[in-house]
């Protein structure tokens, strides 16, 4: 008998562990929907070259502004260059400096919150500065900025982190400073806990929530920003496919050749919405008064 209760013992918390991702999918529909579609991106990213049927820089002036065929499947530009490779290439770029942004944003961020938050002498210097930069809009800050470092992809992520870094900044900065308050940290610095052990064990637990959340709209943001600058032509250069330089290089043909343009930006519209899809799920999921409410 006890041989026999073995295996049912060891099915009963998969079985739980199974019930419970099927609740969190019907309860926040959007992480998984917008998961998939941010998944299925990064594949097409990564396997670029599997997928792509041709060169995406290569030129053929014979073949120039051919419609959508079989042979060309969203068709050509005004140089021949084959529209799917270049779309699917130009995905590596949005994805690149999205992650990159909202990566090095979140922990330069979460580096400066904490000590703006937790370091009250510090605190009123560091704020104005931030303060300083969140006054100019990220798009125009962004421009600026690659005036000086000049075009390409790392110049990119350089000067879109930096018009991030101060929202971020000042959300870990407000949760340490509910944190920091708490009876259970007074009670540490009481007892004279490190500042580090502090900081390592009761306030960057509860900066994780906001921050992960806060990182899917910048992911979001900087692939706009990114576009909006290639689009102008102070993002990434010319040479290197991107949905911002396929929509610049295409602007003028918008009347006659609307797929030249309406591709790339179905594919771009379609990526930051997943994306926004996934943070509002995380949200909502991360949120404990809508746990409570649930």
């Amino acid at each position: 008998m006890s041989k026999s209760m073995i295996p049912s013992q060891a099915v009963m918390p998969e079985i739980g562990e199974r019930g419970s991702v099927l609740r969190f999918c019907r309860r926040y529909p959007g992480v998984v929907i917008g998961g998939i579609l941010l998944l299925l991106f990064v594949a097409m990213a990564v396997f670029a070259p599997l997928l792509a049927p041709v060169d995406p820089t290569a030129l053929s002036p014979t073949t120039r502004l051919r419609p959508p065929s079989a042979e060309h499947w969203f068709g050509t530009d005004m140089l021949g260059r084959d529209l799917y490779s270049r779309v699917i290439y130009g995905s590596r770029v949005s994805i690149v400096v999205g992650l990159s942004t909202a990566i090095l944003s979140s922990l330069i961020g979460l580096a400066i919150g904490v000590g703006a938050g937790f370091l009250r002498l510090a605190d009123g210097f560091i704020m104005r500065i931030m303060d300083g930069l969140m006054s100019i809009p990220s798009i125009l800050l962004a421009i600026a900025l690659m005036t000086v470092l000049g075009a390409s992809v790392t110049n990119v992520i350089i000067a879109i982190t930096i018009a991030e870094i101060p929202h971020v900044t000042r959300l870990v900065r407000s949760t340490v400073l509910s944190v920091r308050d708490q009876t259970y940290v007074e009670a540490a610095v009481t007892i004279g806990t490190p500042t580090l052990r502090i900081i390592r064990q009761h306030i960057l637990p509860n900066t994780i929530a906001p921050m992960t959340v806060q990182a899917t709209y910048i992911c979001a943001s900087a692939m706009l920003i990114e576009a909006s600058l290639s689009f102008i032509g102070a993002g990434t250069p010319p040479s290197i496919p991107s949905w911002g330089n396929i929509m610049a290089e295409s602007r003028a043909l918008s009347q006659v050749k609307p797929f030249t343009v309406f591709i790339p930006a179905f594919f771009l519209s379609l990526c930051v919405l997943a994306i926004n899809m996934m943070g509002d799920g995380l949200r909502e999921a991360l949120d404990p008064r809508a746990a409570r409410r649930a």
